[in-house]
């Protein structure tokens, strides 16, 4: 279950988003560039507080506004691929993908179902960014979360590899059955991946998130 009542103004745009689904989906967060849509991720995620917020996955509160509960992002148990896929360039993939998890058999199991075995002793560097995507998507599941964040995932990749992430997020969401919020600029990706699609558009004198 997930429960996302969320209302911010920013210069360019009042961001409001409403979600309330009993079953997982996977929801695209669309709108032009510098809108405010990696903001809005960071509110769900916890890494900055909103106006007006209610943040609840699986009855558990994350945010409440209204009664002062904010829980800290190393609590909130949610996965978050961020743009530039911030994978740590000192250390090797088997390092990053246990960064936050000892090696276990959930984690070999990624490692085997996105097919990158193969590259546990290589640094971040060295990988192409259909690998690194990889990478950064299994170290996102690394602790099972609740919630999968992603922001722009597709944006680096040329159009072959991104057909093969966007074929990737679609096989994880069904083995996994996790919730999915994405940010993307691109018709085609919410087309192609999302359930449902949520735009932000660049008014401020009236609710401009839309639930379509």
């Amino acid at each position: 279950m997930l429960k996302i009542q969320l209302q911010h103004q920013l210069d360019r745009a009042l961001i409001d988003i409403h979600i309330d689904d009993a079953e997982p989906k996977i929801y695209a967060l669309k709108g032009p560039s510098g809108i405010g849509k990696t903001t809005a991720l960071n509110f769900i995620a916890g890494l900055k507080t909103p106006d007006k917020a209610l943040i609840q996955i699986n009855n558990r509160v994350l945010t409440d506004t209204e009664r002062k509960v904010n829980v800290k992002i190393q609590k909130r148990n949610l996965g978050y691929l961020f743009q530039d896929y911030q994978l740590f360039p000192n250390m090797t993939v088997h390092r990053n993908l246990t960064f936050m998890s000892e090696m276990n058999d959930h984690i070999r199991k990624l490692m085997k179902e996105l097919n990158i075995e193969h590259l546990k002793d290589k640094y971040p560097m060295t990988l192409s960014g259909g690998e690194s995507q990889r990478v950064a998507l299994a170290r996102a599941l690394s602790t099972k979360p609740d919630l999968i964040l992603l922001d722009e995932p597709f944006s680096s990749l040329d159009d072959q590899t991104k057909e093969e992430g966007i074929a990737l997020v679609k096989r994880i969401f069904h083995e996994w059955h996790i919730p999915i919020i994405f940010v993307t600029h691109s018709n085609y990706e919410a087309e192609s991946l999302a359930d449902e699609v949520l735009t932000i558009s660049e008014k401020k004198d009236e609710s401009n998130v839309k639930l379509n």
